[in-house]
């Protein structure tokens, strides 16, 4: 059966879409990326040390990824490969309509404009991605760097560019130690990831009727027969959904069947984990190696903040794309990080990549000394 999408097409029109790059001379780009690629070859060694992580077969901390450039089409159609990995552990019939059969060419042709459009928005946003899902058997995972973001961004923000493509590499190669170091973590992901795509279509359907009905209680008199059973109609649910995002105090999450809420929340934390330590470690390790680390963090803090308090469609969009989930993540999970590394030490923390078990659930992100009580006793 056919999936949801489909992942070339929606490659190419995401590579289509993606919005231009900033101008550069064929030898600022030539430099971009040749100290891009040097940085990541050089920063994995200083993010071993910083963290005490080794990977787990031995291999040299340099070996732990396959750095590749790209721009952003590149990443999109990277993107798309690590989709397409993460739901081929899913059931397919888990996209067949209620009478069995696969998607419509009508509904496959929407996702995959859909998924592209998404695509085409984050390729202009994302610095790096270390992506462990989509390499085969005894390869090390591909360590994305976006080379127009990092030059947008370095312009945007006034930064000494050498330094700040040192540190984005140092940001990303830790993510490689990371699962270098716990070669259980990416196949933990990847299930816990499908057991969530596998009910995604019952579940979205589900926060569209619940969302849509509680807007019709308010607006109809509540003893009246039948309005809060009906579905909605596709012009109810895209204006339920419009305004919940715009809300930011609303948590669609709550909306999802407590079974999977608790998967997201599960995943959630685990993420936290992953982006504030890599944010703690490439810090620590930037002492040594990027002499203007102190302003390169002072400065993306602060377009961090402004980003965050975007208004009107800005702030629909960053919800749409999880942007303020993301940055939440970095946050929480760097206060957890230092907090845990401050009570029991770098050995200490380092326990938590031994085994699922000792991963952090969502209250130990925000409560660390309960996770090193569970731990360290």
């Amino acid at each position: 059966m056919d999936g949801p999408v489909d992942w070339d097409a929606a490659a190419r029109l995401a590579g289509r879409m993606s919005p231009p790059g900033p101008t550069a001379g064929p030898a600022q780009l030539t430099e971009l990326v040749a100290e891009l690629r040097a940085g990541a070859a050089r920063t994995a060694e200083h993010a071993s040390r910083a963290s005490r992580l080794v990977p787990a077969d031995g291999r040299a901390p340099q070996d732990v990824s396959r750095v590749l450039v790209v721009d952003r089409p590149g990443w999109a159609r990277a993107n798309t490969q690590v989709f397409a990995a993460m739901l081929d552990g899913v059931d397919p019939a888990v996209w067949a309509g209620e009478d069995g059969r696969a998607p419509s060419l009508a509904a496959r042709a929407g996702a995959t404009a859909e998924v592209a459009g998404v695509l085409a928005l984050l390729s202009g946003k994302v610095l790096g991605q270390y992506d462990p899902f989509s390499a085969r058997a005894g390869e090390p995972g591909r360590l994305l760097l976006v080379a127009p973001n990092v030059l947008q961004v370095e312009r945007s923000l006034d930064l000494v560019p050498a330094d700040f493509r040192v540190w984005v590499a140092l940001h990303e190669q830790t993510h490689a130690l990371q699962f270098a170091a716990a070669p259980w973590l990416a196949g933990h992901l990847r299930a816990r990831m499908s057991s969530l795509l596998s009910d995604l279509g019952v579940s979205v359907r589900s926060v569209v009727h619940a969302a849509t009905a509680a807007r019709r209680a308010e607006r109809d008199d509540a003893d009246a027969p039948g309005p809060t059973a009906a579905w909605p109609t596709p012009t109810e649910a895209l204006t339920t959904l419009v305004r919940a995002l715009r809300d930011p105090t609303v948590d669609l999450t709550h909306l999802l069947p407590p079974a999977q809420r608790a998967v997201v929340d599960e995943v959630g934390a685990v993420m936290a984990l992953l982006e504030g330590h890599a944010d703690v470690t490439m810090d620590a390790a930037g002492r040594g190696l990027v002499p203007s680390v102190r302003q390169l963090r002072a400065r993306f803090e602060a377009r961090r903040d402004r980003a965050s308090q975007a208004h009107g469609p800005a702030r629909v969009l960053r919800r749409v794309l999880g942007l303020d989930a993301k940055l939440a993540q970095y946050r929480d999970g760097a206060v957890f990080v230092r907090a845990v590394r401050r009570a029991v030490g770098i050995d200490g923390l380092n326990a938590v990549w031994t085994e699922p078990a000792l991963l952090p659930s969502p209250a130990e992100i925000a409560d660390p000394a309960a996770w090193v009580r569970r731990v360290h006793g």
